[in-house]
C-alpha cells in the first residue's frame, strides 16, 4: 500500500530511530507445541501506563495447523529511505509470517486496528516451491528492492538452502535470489551492509538435518553449519567464504553494525564440540577482504548427569544454550566487548524463578530490542523438535521484559511476565513501529 509521504516510522539513521516514541504493542509468534492446532500471532500490550500492561490482548489464529511460525517481519522498513529505493512510499503496515515447517506465508494487515491484525493473504507452499525452488522458510527482512526470505533447503528436505524474494506491493513470490551461489550449501540468517553492496549469510542445516531434532552424530562430526558467506548484493553472487572451523557448530543469528558506514557485525555460534562453549564472532573487513575473529566465549557449566536430559548426560555439563543466562555486552569497541550485565531465568538445571511466576523452564531464546535500546523483550521457545530434547518434561512458554540501565546493566521488569496457555510456546517478537533487528539504515 503506497502513501504520498514516507511512513513516519521510517528513519534515515539509527540515531534518529532512537528518538522515536516508545512502542505500545508487541507482536508475538505463538506456537502449538504438538503442531495439531493452529499457531497464532498474539498482540501484547507493552504500554506501562495501560491497565492491560504485559497481557495478551488479541490472538490472530492461522488458518491451518502445523505451520510452526518462526521469524516473521514487516513488509517495509527504514531501508525504504535509501537513495536508490524504488519504493520510497510503502508503509510499515503488513506483517509477513512464514511457517518454518509448512513453508506457507501469511500476510497480516495491522493498519485498520493494530491491536487486532487480520489475515489478508496466504501464499501456499506449492507457490513458494514452484516459483523459487525453496522450502522451510526461516527469516524475513524488508529491503529497498523487495522482501527477502531465507529458506533451509528444497521441498525434498535436501540442500541447498538460500534466499527467495517477494514483491513489495502484492507480496507475490518473485523467485530465487542467488544468481551464482558458489560453494554455499547451508542457510540460516542474513544481514546487509547496504552501503557496500554486501550481504552476509550464516548456516544451520538442511531440513533433514534439523526438523526431527538435533542429530548427535552430525553434531560430533562437525556437519552442521560453521561458515559465513559474503555476497555481492547487486550481482547476487557469492564472493567469499569464512570458515570458523568445524568445531564451531551452528553459526546462527547475525547482527550487523547499525551505522551503514561500518563494515562489521556479530554472529552467534551455538556450541563448540570441543568443550560445549558458545561464542560470538566478529566479521570485519581489514584491507578490503572479509575476516572473522572470536570476541566472546561463554563456557559450559558442569552439572550432575542425573539432572540432565539424555542428550547431555554423557557431557556432564549444560551448554550456554540451556543455562538460562542472559547477558549484555558493551560493544563500543567491537574487537573487545565488555560484559556489563546479566540475569538468569529458567534453564535445564537451574529453573531460575521469575518474581511473578516462580521456577521456570526453557531459557532466553528469541530477543528483541526497542529502537532506543532501552527495553528488551525475550521468549523461551527455540524450535519444537529441539525443545523436547533439552526439556523432556515439556517447555512452558513465556515472554518477559528487561530494562537496560543507563551506562550499562540490565534489570528484570518484575511486573511483566506473560505465560502461554497450556500446550503453547512463544518465539519471535516484533515491535510496533519497528525494532532494532528489523530496520536497516542507509545514513550514518
Amino acid at each position: 500500500m503506497a502513501t504520498w509521504t514516507p511512513d513516519p516510522t521510517f528513519y534515515p539513521s539509527a540515531r534518529m530511530a532512537m528518538q522515536a516514541p516508545a512502542e505500545k504493542l508487541a507482536y508475538l509468534a505463538i506456537l502449538n507445541a504438538q503442531g495439531s492446532k493452529p499457531d497464532a500471532i498474539g498482540v501484547v500490550d507493552v504500554d506501562p501506563k495501560s491497565s492491560t500492561y504485559g497481557k495478551l490482548i488479541h490472538k490472530t489464529a492461522m488458518p491451518n495447523a502445523g505451520d510452526e511460525l518462526h521469524h516473521f517481519g514487516w513488509n517495509a522498513c527504514s531501508s525504504a529511505l535509501c537513495p536508490y529505493a524504488p519504493h520510497p512510499h510503502v508503509e510499515r503496515r503488513y506483517l509477513l509470517v512464514p511457517g518454518i515447517r509448512s513453508s506457507r506465508i501469511h500476510v497480516l494487515d495491522t493498519k485498520p486496528d493494530p491491536r487486532a491484525p487480520k489475515i489478508v493473504k496466504v501464499i501456499e507452499p506449492e507457490e513458494v516451491h514452484r516459483r523459487s525452488g525453496y522450502s522451510r522458510l526461516h527469516t524475513l527482512h524488508c529491503a529497498p528492492d523487495g522482501i527477502y526470505v531465507s529458506a533451509f533447503g528444497q521441498p525434498d528436505g535436501e540442500g541447498p538452502g538460500g534466499i527467495l524474494m517477494l514483491d513489495h506491493d502484492d507480496f507475490s513470490v518473485l523467485g530465487r535470489w542467488e544468481i551464482d551461489r558458489g560453494p554455499q550449501e547451508l542457510a540460516y540468517d542474513f544481514a546487509w551492509h547496504l552501503a557496500y553492496d554486501t550481504q552476509i549469510t550464516s548456516e544451520w542445516g538442511t531440513p533433514k538435518m534439523i526438523e526431527n531434532g538435533l542429530v548427535p552424530d552430525l553434531l560430533l562430526g562437525g556437519k552442521y553449519g560453521h561458515k559465513l558467506h559474503v555476497w555481492d548484493l547487486k550481482k547476487r553472487k557469492h564472493v567469499q567464504e569464512l570458515d570458523l572451523g568445524a568445531e564451531q557448530q551452528m553459526t546462527l543469528e547475525l547482527r550487523q553494525a547499525r551505522d551503514p558506514s561500518k563494515t562489521y557485525g556479530f554472529v552467534g555460534v551455538v556450541i563448540s564440540i570441543k568443550d560445549l562453549s558458545a561464542s560470538i564472532w566478529l566479521w570485519h573487513r581489514p584491507n578490503g577482504q572479509w575476516a572473522v575473529k572470536k570476541v566472546i566465549e561463554i563456557p559450559a557449566e558442569p552439572a550432575d548427569p542425573d539432572q540432565l536430559p539424555p542428550l547431555l548426560k554423557g557431557f556432564k555439563a549444560v551448554p550456554p544454550l540451556g543455562t538460562g543466562d542472559f547477558r549484555q555486552y558493551d560493544v563500543s569497541d567491537p574487537f573487545n566487548p565488555r560484559l556489563t550485565g546479566s540475569i538468569r531465568l529458567g534453564g535445564i538445571v537451574n529453573r531460575t524463578a521469575h518474581p511473578a511466576a516462580g521456577p521456570l523452564n526453557g531459557g532466553p531464546q528469541m530477543v528483541e530490542v526497542s529502537r532506543d535500546g532501552k527495553r528488551v523483550y525475550f521468549t523461551n521457545g527455540l524450535y519444537r523438535a529441539w525443545d523436547g530434547q533439552f526439556y523432556p518434561d515439556g517447555i512452558k512458554g513465556w515472554m518477559v521484559k528487561v530494562d537496560a540501565q543507563r551506562g550499562g546493566g540490565i534489570k528484570l521488569d518484575e511486573n511483566f511476565f506473560l505465560p502461554m496457555d497450556e500446550g503453547y510456546r512463544s518465539h519471535q517478537i516484533r515491535l510496533e513501529g519497528g525494532d532494532s533487528s528489523s530496520d536497516t539504515f542507509c545514513y550514518p
